[in-house]
């Protein structure tokens, strides 16, 4: 076992903290164990308490640790919330004679596409090439082995509070586990649950979250942008606590076991137990009357999605839909609210193509992870083909390792 190059995912979560381990065998990836553990210390999607994360990061570690019979010294982890920030930007390089282009010159290009004057507070988390242009010529997947002498990169740039990173990153190495790379999480969402075939027509992933929502939008290999969604999980939680006048984790409650994102499909007018304050006997109310709540938060986050779909001009370019992930996706009803919002099809994203994979994790939940711990994987594999430290290319969306 010591033998194997041990890939690990880990999805830092503002309610949840989950591990996967897993090994790169002969050019696969088999699965080993997993872990999870409650998170706190967070407070709406950014780290209020560094000590706190970092004792739920231990706890998920070590249960993955147990489960998969291995150490898990370094990992790949995943980065969401209200810091984050996508843009598009260009870098241009001029070659001067024309000539063949190699690797290394659109390595170049995008290096300057990548020099960005950030404040002080922010820095790149990723930089993702779309395409390139050579001499005017525009849409150039690769521009390797075309011939010209101006070489233009396109790319977006997803960046990320400065002080957010180094305390998540932080907080990881406190619990002695070391940080190989930090990921957009819906970017490595979309790495574990949608193949190269379902890109090419344009393709959103939806990563729902405890305290926000990220979005990637794709067209084809190109991330054409990334955003965070003020609306997540606990927000539909605490409109049920607030609509059926109950605590918040019996609203939680409620919503798992009762709940759907929209009317019709269930039995609305069936009765549901609704606990009351202690010393008081539980009361019942009409599932419709959960539901109305729920729907209307549904909505709500959807519309969000639409509004960024509409202002990079995807709303007809989305033709393989939209993919949700993340624990509050598995609400029965979400994939038709974004439906009838979107105007395309929606399915839940589960992870693919990892060889041993347990049907207790075939979730939404874990998606993230597991496309987290695919990612540390490929880096790993590209690594052994001595490409350095997986190269730009390591970037581009593509599920071989």
């Amino acid at each position: 076992m010591d033998k194997l190059a041990i890939s690990v995912g880990l999805d830092v979560g503002s309610s949840r903290t989950r591990c996967l381990v897993g090994a790169l065998e002969q050019g696969r990836l088999r699965f080993l164990g997993y872990g999870e553990s409650a998170s706190y210390g967070w407070s709406r999607s950014r780290i209020a308490d560094q000590e706190a994360v970092a004792e739920a990061v231990k706890r998920a570690v070590v249960e993955a640790e147990k489960n998969a019979g291995v150490s898990a010294e370094a990992c790949v982890a995943g980065m969401g919330g209200s810091t984050i920030m996508g843009l598009n930007n260009r870098g241009l390089y001029e070659m001067g004679r024309p000539r063949e282009i190699a690797d290394v010159d659109m390595r170049y290009a995008v290096s300057l596409a990548a020099q960005l004057h950030l404040p002080a507070d922010r820095m790149v988390l990723q930089l993702c090439p779309q395409d390139f242009a050579v001499d005017g010529r525009a849409e150039y997947r690769s521009a390797k082995g075309a011939v010209g002498s101006r070489l233009e990169s396109f790319v977006h740039v997803i960046t990320v509070s400065t002080q957010e990173h180094q305390a998540l990153v932080g907080a990881i190495n406190m619990a002695h586990v070391a940080v190989e790379e930090t990921i957009f999480e819906p970017v490595a969402a979309a790495y574990a649950a949608v193949l190269p075939e379902e890109r090419e027509e344009g393709i959103a992933l939806v990563d729902i979250g405890a305290h926000s929502t990220d979005l990637a939008l794709y067209y084809g290999d190109a991330l054409i942008t990334a955003a965070t969604l003020p609306i997540g999980g606990d927000h539909f939680t605490r409109d049920v606590a607030h609509g059926l006048c109950v605590s918040f984790e019996d609203a939680q409650r409620v919503k798992e076991e009762c709940g759907c994102a929209m009317l019709g499909l269930t039995a609305d007018n069936s009765l549901i137990e609704v606990p009351s304050a202690q010393g008081r006997p539980a009361r019942e109310a009409t599932r419709r009357d959960l539901n109305v709540i729920l729907e209307a938060r549904a909505e709500e986050l959807f519309l969000y999605v639409r509004r960024e779909i509409s202002r990079v001009n995807m709303e007809q370019a989305l033709i393989n839909g939209v993919v949700l992930a993340g624990a509050a996706a598995s609400m029965p009803g979400m994939c038709d609210m974004a439906e009838r919002v979107l105007n395309c099809q929606a399915r839940n994203g589960l992870a693919v193509g990892i060889a041993d994979w347990p049907a207790e994790l075939d979730a939404p939940a874990w998606t993230t992870a597991a496309g987290l711990m695919m990612y540390s994987a490929r880096l790993k594999f590209l690594t052994g083909k001595g490409v350095r430290d997986g190269g730009f290319l390591s970037r581009f969306f593509r599920r071989d390792f």
